[in-house]
């Protein structure tokens, strides 16, 4: 379609960077390097992939401590992204957590509790996570961190929720209607929070207007892949969103791109499941992570 041509171009290649991953998940840009920062969400690391001289570990571990060991499927991070500081944030499936890291040159990397229970209830295993120009981190809250998910005997909380956690570590419970949240995003105003639900079942995108006091208002369904999930592998998961609007989201097949107005523009087959993208910080170039593999593709700028 010609408008996808605006997003990327057609002799735009897909380009493999690394491989050998066990499931590769959440790639942020490094705002001061530029690096592409990413999870291997099983073997409990954080790889950096850099233009100059490829691949090394940056974090290990990297979102499991040893702090809940009991059913715990001892994962690592998953999403990660750099708050307004420039600090690196992780959303720890093994330690249940919202976490920043503290530390990263010491032999064992230090991290800081940014959020890890509601009404006195651990989470379940937080998944991706993003931060509001007020500063306020939303994120999701999937069980897939845990032995049984949602029959785990460690499992506290009765939903699979998105969250909010302001600078005073207060955790709002703002969704609970979806039954697997997971990749999330604001439109370039804040208007609207898009969340991604991985589930067989309903694979769905969802957008929930984002009102006055940071509250989210009722859901509305984006777009329904569900029909497409029970022929093409992969699921909705993680998303980002350019500054024209336009929704590049995980999804059967590949990357899945979305005008604001829910139009589905086409899709960049990438072969495998893929898990999540990241935008370069000048957005010419989109990182994802899919399956064992690290890829990128050029846009249109």
């Amino acid at each position: 379609m010609p408008a996808m041509l605006e997003v990327m171009s057609p002799n735009a290649r897909l380009e493999q960077l690394a491989q050998g991953f066990r499931w590769a998940e959440g790639p942020v840009a490094d705002p001061i390097t530029g690096d592409i920062l990413f999870s291997d969400v099983p073997t409990n690391t954080v790889y950096r992939w850099r233009e100059s001289d490829g691949l090394s570990v940056y974090l290990k571990p990297s979102g499991y401590t040893g702090l809940y060991p009991d059913n715990n499927l001892q994962e690592g991070a998953n999403g990660l992204m750099f708050n307004a500081n420039k600090q690196l944030v992780l959303a720890q499936h093994g330690d249940r957590r919202l976490a920043m890291l503290q530390e990263a040159s010491s032999a064992i990397p230090q991290y800081v509790t940014l959020a890890s229970h509601y009404q006195d209830k651990l989470f379940n295993s937080p998944n991706d996570v993003v931060q509001h120009s007020g500063g306020d981190y939303y994120f999701t809250d999937p069980p897939y961190g845990l032995k049984g998910a949602d029959q785990s005997a460690q499992k506290q909380q009765d939903v699979n929720g998105i969250y909010r956690v302001n600078a005073a570590g207060q955790v709002t419970l703002l969704a609970s209607n979806l039954t697997r949240p997971n990749g999330l995003a604001f439109s370039p105003d804040e208007r609207w929070l898009y969340v991604a639900n991985s589930d067989p079942a309903s694979a769905t995108w969802w957008r929930y207007p984002v009102l006055a006091d940071g509250t989210l208002g009722d859901a509305k369904l984006f777009f329904d892949a569900t029909a497409t999930a029970k022929t093409v592998a992969g699921l909705p998961d993680g998303l980002k969103v350019l500054p024209s609007g336009i929704v590049l989201a995980t999804g059967p097949g590949g990357v899945w791109v979305f005008t604001p107005e829910a139009e589905h523009l086409g899709t960049l087959l990438t072969g495998v499941p893929a898990a999540n993208v990241a935008l370069s910080q000048d957005a010419s170039w989109l990182y994802i992570t899919a399956s064992q593999y690290l890829l990128r593709i050029a846009l249109v700028k």
